[in-house]
């Protein structure tokens, strides 16, 4: 296993384009190998579906022959295949065929890093947002992966954070446990005195020369502000290492891209309007997306997903679905809503007892 997970680090740094190159070295995803040996595809199976982590990672020349080969690999294995985060080099393959599915799943915000103090300079609201976090006491610095792996104060950060969330924890491309596997990930801290307030992790995209800030994780103690200055400080650093590119990686159902989705079943569409209304109690994606927009992006990347069929099937989004949360993503939202419905009713009671006093 270690072996395939290195061999797969090398394909990843050699020909990573897609901003979600790396995270298929996150645990628990599969690798598939080209049999010229020159490419990768990291995928999870749920049902009969293979859902892949971005893209195929390959010589540009070579990406439609890989996928080809794959998707093939999956008929013969009686499996279909849905690619989910694809980007533009993938799209323009698939674009307007009749045998794949696509749907639009958002927009990822980009920077060319050397242009970032230029635009915090001009963001009165940005710069009171970091100088907020700053006259806190919070200061940002870079730890070294053999400093950060598996570090107790980053640990306590990270399961406070999670804590916050209505939903347990996700994996597959979102994989809050990355502190055991950092390799050739970025980490930035920041801190008061000697405590820890939260972390960044940032995940190399080589093919162009960029970043994608996988996490930005705030402990209970962190004061507004901190997520804006750690964001900042990584930011600064790529441009100062020579960093071509960053993304703060995908917001669900952003419509910042200016592009129109795919024609979709009914049945998809009605469903993503009802998540786009009523999925804030689980997840906020408006929260996020205005989190990310406030940084004044230099352009917005649409994201997709690509499966291989003529219409995307509901068995495709469930086999989506159970990529992230692991298990049978009915239980997970079911749990979730319970959970949140426990938050209430104890901020309820909190509120109570405060009137009472």
């Amino acid at each position: 296993m270690r072996v395939a997970l290195e061999r797969a680090r090398g394909l990843v740094l050699a020909h990573g384009w897609n901003s979600t190159a790396y995270q298929i070295l996150n645990p628990g995803i599969e690798h598939w190998f080209a049999p010229a040996g020159d490419a990768v595809v990291g995928f999870v199976r749920r049902g009969r579906v293979r859902v892949v982590a971005g893209a195929p990672i390959c010589p540009a020349e070579r990406l439609a022959g890989v996928a080809a080969e794959f998707e093939e690999a999956g008929r013969a294995a009686g499996d279909g295949t849905c690619y989910f985060g694809a980007e533009a080099r993938l799209e323009s393959i698939y674009r307007g065929a009749a045998d794949h599915a696509m749907v639009l799943l958002g927009a990822q915000p980009v920077w060319h890093p050397a242009r970032w103090a230029s635009i915090v300079d001009a963001r009165a609201s940005l710069r009171a947002q970091l100088n907020r976090a700053r006259n806190k006491g919070v200061a940002v610095t870079e730890w070294s992966r053999e400093r950060a792996t598996r570090h107790p104060a980053l640990q306590r950060c990270l399961a406070e954070w999670l804590a916050t969330r209505r939903l347990p924890p996700l994996h597959f491309m979102v994989e809050p446990d990355t502190l055991d596997r950092l390799f050739d990930r970025r980490v930035f801290v920041a801190s008061r005195g000697d405590e820890v307030l939260g972390f960044v992790v940032a995940s190399p995209v080589p093919a162009r020369r960029g970043w994608l800030i996988e996490q930005i994780v705030r402990g209970d103690a962190a004061p507004n502000g901190t997520g804006n200055l750690l964001v900042d400080a990584t930011v600064r650093a790529v441009a100062m290492s020579g960093g071509e590119y960053l993304t703060l990686g995908l917001s669900p159902l952003s419509r910042r891209s200016g592009l129109r989705s795919p024609p979709m079943p009914l049945w998809l569409r009605t469903t993503l309007a009802w998540v786009r209304a009523h999925g804030r109690r689980f997840y906020n994606f408006e929260g996020l997306d205005s989190f990310k927009a406030r940084f004044q992006p230099e352009w917005w990347e649409p994201v997709f997903a690509i499966s291989t069929e003529s219409r995307f099937s509901p068995r495709t989004l469930y086999a989506v679905a159970a990529a992230f949360t692991g298990r049978s993503p009915v239980l997970t939202v079911a749990g979730a809503g319970g959970h949140a419905l426990a938050q209430e009713a104890r901020r309820a009671a909190r509120a109570l007892r405060r009137r009472t006093r």
